[in-house]
């Protein structure tokens, strides 16, 4: 078992708070709840070993807890629907699928009560598939195809996010080819900038998602001028990776008074909040309890609707990675392992059989996990390590700052945690490396919910490798 007992590092200063950090620990802040390491020290999730997880199906291998994934869902639509419930009004809950989806996933979201969100012709095709009622589904996207938009007023779609002007013709135009009214939110910039990174800050002025929120009020006008469209309300998103309710509550009252101007000529029945919950990918973050948010976001709501003398508007929420996040754990075997002389002593490269194909997070935009050895517990002192994938770039990093046993060595097998969110997702096969598969654990058994895929399948899709009787395969070749 890990030892509590704080062990001494190598290649990190005496005064680096990290020098006391026990490599084996798993904090519960980051770690899916319920992880815990055995009598042998293996890392055992959703009640399986790791260990067997790698041995059956693999590594790199992308695992999700879903009574996790389940409870946390259930726990944030409680939080919301306590909140609305309080300011006399309702809510409703949408996965961002974006984050990660399946059929499973789906299925889990749909079964805890929570709606769906999709972006692409895709994400819709997946929802469908799996058994989602077409009312229970949002439309994203700043760049939706007509196509898509038909399809998803065909198929009765709840609600379609215009994004630009061009859309509000576009999503008349089909909805009224198919006789049918499609509901829909206009989405606005409230000007909040999220404290987060450049590239998650989604509700600024100078990016490509949504409308200025001075034009709200004319744009809210025009939806209504068409016969084949139902204004609902207005939707905002401030970004992602935000641990309190402040930018969420300033928003919010900036909405509002749009929503009150636009409630004078008709009613505007709800207003969308958006997403962006924050989770903890290392021990250094402190997300507030989701409640604390639910409950200072929708009061700051009913606060502002009584002063400007409106009615407190059904909300809606849409979490993604708060919800799917701290579930997921890849795992990984560790290839290579060595030392690089760095200012003050030396940094332990440690390299996996994965990388920047099956979590892009790091490479884009720096964020941080937490890593350790999920196959045995180590007595080693800690050393400053960096966890690298196998692709040639110098930017493939998995974790850039970890202190893991001194003793890590190849054939260990490595678990980096809170991976549920955009990494499967955003999976690429560079260097033609195979996607790898998601596996669900729960009730110490697992099943495959995304099948892996393999160099065969790669190959499978390279027309230029079909054979062909009369190819010359020496044709076009130079000396």
């Amino acid at each position: 078992m890990a030892s509590n007992v704080s062990r001494p590092s190598t290649s990190v200063a005496p005064d680096d708070p990290r020098a006391t950090v026990d490599p084996d620990a798993l904090a519960p802040v980051v770690w899916p709840a319920g992880a815990h390491r055995d009598a042998a020290g293996r890392l055992v999730i959703g009640g399986v070993d790791a260990t067997a997880l790698a041995e059956r199906f693999g590594t790199p291998l992308y695992v999700v807890d879903e009574s996790v994934v389940r409870g946390r869902a259930a726990r944030i639509r409680a939080a919301f629907e306590r909140a609305a419930a309080e300011a006399g009004t309702e809510v409703a809950v949408y996965y961002a699928g974006k984050a990660f989806l399946s059929g499973a996933m789906v299925r889990w979201m749909r079964a805890e009560g929570l709606a769906v969100d999709v972006c692409t012709g895709g994400e819709l095709a997946v929802a469908l598939a799996a058994g989602a009622e077409p009312t229970a589904l949002g439309f994203h996207g700043n760049n939706k195809s007509v196509a898509e938009i038909e399809r998803a007023v065909a198929v009765g779609v709840g609600t379609i996010v215009i994004d630009s002007e061009i859309e509000i013709e576009r999503v008349a135009d089909a909805a009224a080819r198919a006789g049918r009214i499609q509901r829909v939110r206009l989405r606005v910039n409230s000007g909040v900038h999220a404290s987060t990174h450049d590239f998650l800050a989604t509700s600024h002025e100078d990016q490509k998602f949504g409308l200025p929120l001075a034009r709200a009020v004319e744009l809210g006008e025009r939806i209504r001028s068409h016969a084949s469209l139902e204004f609902v309300g207005l939707h905002c998103h401030i970004g992602s990776q935000i641990f309190d309710a402040s930018g969420f509550a300033e928003s919010a009252e900036r909405l509002l008074a749009a929503h009150a101007e636009l409630s004078r000529t008709a009613p505007v029945p709800e207003l969308n909040l958006g997403g962006g919950f924050g989770i903890a990918y290392t021990e250094a973050d402190d997300p507030d309890p989701i409640e604390q948010i639910a409950e200072r976001i929708v009061g700051r709501v009913a606060e502002t609707c009584a002063r400007l003398g409106v009615p407190v508007p059904k909300l809606a929420f849409e979490p993604g990675r708060w919800v799917i996040g701290p579930a997921g754990v890849t795992l990984y075997t560790v290839g290579t392992v060595k030392a690089v002389p760095i200012e003050g002593g030396e940094r332990r490269y440690v390299s996996v059989d994965g990388g920047m194909s099956d979590n892009a997070r790091t490479a884009l935009y720096g964020a941080a996990y937490t890593a350790r050895i999920a196959s045995r517990s180590s007595d080693a002192p800690a050393a400053l390590s960096r966890v690298v994938g196998k692709h040639c770039e110098s930017g493939d990093i998995v974790v850039d700052r970890e202190l893991l046993p001194a003793d890590t060595a190849p054939g260990d097998l490595l678990a980096v945690a809170a991976t549920g969110a955009y990494c499967w997702s955003l999976a690429s096969n560079y260097n033609h490396q195979p996607r790898p598969a998601v596996v669900a654990v729960r009730d110490a058994r697992a099943r495959v919910i995304v099948r892996g895929e393999t160099v065969d399948d790669l190959l499978a899709r390279d027309a230029g490798l079909e054979a062909s009787a009369d190819h010359d395969p020496t044709e076009g070749a130079h000396a």
